[in-house]
């Protein structure tokens, strides 16, 4: 069975190291055009050359978006900016519309070309036509069971991969194509611009009767028909390796470090001990558990199991029950003194959990807390401010400290 690729979200050359950190296979960002995140922290080129250096030392790769819907104007230049993040030493581009596959067969040949899940690729001769315009990777519309991708998989020529989300948020809107962004904010959803208006309260009011305002379930909250719950895949890693997916793919270009590291870590997990045994493998809790306390929308298996309903449900609202409260810049071993930077107010005597790497998650106590200049605090309670614990435990660089609520 081959080793699948576990690929990670990165909003932030900051993003990127911790998800290469906490065990990504392969990072996907977006440059400073033409991807559908507007209002991420898209990174400049210097930044790719930086991101791109830190993956390629650990045997990892970067992948850049260029997905948008390009209209006449958004063409120019392109052939350029091509060109400078093939220089770069980008592992792939991610695009959906024809007109950049074509411009960068042409003037970037060489450089690999993944088909992103705008696409709406859902059977295997669409999937197999790409493949034949030069599309190294069919990233899958997400609105396919398990069953069908079997059955692509099975259609295509071995060198034409297969990736597909396993993790994140999901979309109301066929593969994400939606408008209704454009029509009621003016932000264009196709152009990297999305308000989410799906995610508003609505009710229905009648012409007649402005102010009285019905509700269109049985809820005094309102209604949520357009909402999605997140997709989470961690307990079906067997049909997952067993489907002929090769790229395992997290979505969230605009969360959290502490999301990117918590759900890469539980992935990373999972797959190794799948593929280091597969006869006698078992789930285990602490996987679901770090997937659990970052913020998320109730969790549900997607189109994957033909499942009716379950997409839509009847609340908008995260589900938030832990911060993380700081991360660790350095521990004395010595001394056993840690630096901490501040993210959320935490107080000393508290217990947080260690969200590290290379080892399951542990709880400890922060001692003896005192700021930068040595002085006794009892709170820190400024964003960003960095201080000191006494930890009997070793920290590492990076570590992440977080709390229950």
């Amino acid at each position: 069975m081959k080793k699948p690729e576990l690929l990670a979200p990165a909003g932030s050359l900051e993003k990127l190291k911790i998800a290469i950190d906490y065990g990504a296979d392969a990072v996907y960002i977006g440059g400073s055009k033409l991807n559908l995140r507007a209002f991420a922290d898209n990174f400049t080129n210097e930044q790719i050359k930086e991101g791109v250096e830190y993956a390629h030392s650990r045997g990892r790769k970067l992948y850049v978006t260029l997905n948008v819907f390009p209209h006449n104007g958004d063409l120019v230049g392109l052939e350029d900016y091509l060109k400078d993040i093939y220089s770069l030493g980008v592992d792939a581009v991610i695009v959906s519309d024809p007109s950049i596959i074509v411009t960068a067969r042409d003037v970037v040949p060489n450089l690999e070309i993944h088909l992103s899940t705008q696409a709406n690729n859902v059977n295997w001769r669409s999937a197999k036509f790409w493949h034949e315009q030069g599309v190294k990777r069919i990233v899958l519309a997400r609105e396919l069971s398990m069953v069908e991708i079997k059955d692509i998989r099975e259609k295509l020529p071995e060198d034409c991969e297969l990736e597909a989300f396993v993790h994140g948020s999901m979309c109301m809107s066929y593969s994400g194509r939606c408008l209704l962004s454009n029509y009621m904010t003016g932000r264009d959803s196709n152009r990297g611009a999305c308000a989410q208006p799906c995610r508003y309260k609505y009710y229905l009011v009648e012409e007649k009767r402005p102010g009285e305002y019905f509700p269109i379930v049985e809820d005094e909250k309102g209604t949520y028909i357009m909402n999605s719950k997140d997709l989470c895949m961690i307990e079906h890693i067997p049909e997952l390796m067993e489907s002929g997916i090769y790229s395992f793919k997290i979505e969230g270009r605009m969360k959290s470090a502490y999301y990117v590291a918590a759900i890469v870590k539980s992935y990373r997990a999972a797959i190794d001990a799948y593929m280091a045994d597969p006869e006698n493998y078992q789930l285990k809790q602490v996987w679901v558990d770090n997937l659990l306390k970052v913020s998320h929308r109730s969790y549900h298996t997607g189109f994957y199991f033909n499942e009716p309903n379950k997409q839509v449900y009847d609340d908008s609202s995260y589900i938030r029950d832990f911060d993380i409260v700081g991360v660790v810049k350095s521990y004395d071993e010595a001394t056993k003194i840690a630096v901490i930077e501040q993210k959320n107010r935490v107080f000393e005597g508290d217990k947080v959990e260690v969200l590290t790497p290379d080892r399951e998650n542990y709880t400890i106590e922060l001692m003896d807390m005192k700021d930068e200049k040595g002085a006794k605090i009892d709170v820190a309670n400024k964003a960003g401010m960095i201080f000191t614990v006494t930890v009997d435990a070793p920290l590492k660089e990076k570590d992440m400290l977080i709390k229950g609520k």
